[in-house]
């Protein structure tokens, strides 16, 4: 039974330990760095096993319009249970039917979107971090 939760306080070790087991290349080695990234989100939804963090995103949005959802990712030992799915569609019910979401797929997860509602966008510009 995996329990849903809307912006419930996170442990930088668990988000660390998600981030790690999940395959997803977040800066992982800088614990201050997750830190703040989660500090600064508007909305985080997390996916529990028991007491155990097993899923999260994290995203950032006005509420009224726009969203950017800038991380979602799943300890792979719990991978393929519709997870995600349940992340995001949590996600998408806080946000309502005014709000679209964006995001920057890793290659890796390109088929994955599209069965979750994503269409792909081909007017998008990026300036990359330094690192």
């Amino acid at each position: 039974m995996i329990d849903y939760r809307l912006d419930a306080p996170l442990d930088v070790p668990d988000i660390v330990r998600v981030f790690d087991s999940s395959g997803i290349v977040r800066p992982t080695g800088d614990p201050a760095r997750i830190g703040r990234m989660f500090a600064a989100a508007d909305i985080v939804v997390s996916a529990w096993s028991g007491d155990t963090l097993v899923g999260l995103c994290r995203a950032l949005t006005d509420f009224s319009y726009c969203c950017y959802l800038s991380d979602l990712a799943v300890d792979k030992s719990y991978q393929g249970r519709g997870i995600g799915s349940g992340l995001v569609n949590r996600l998408r019910a806080a946000l309502g039917d005014e709000v679209s979401i964006v995001l920057l797929s890793a290659p890796t997860a390109m088929a994955y979107y599209p069965g979750q509602g994503f269409s792909p966008a081909d007017n998008a510009f990026l300036i990359r971090r330094q690192r």
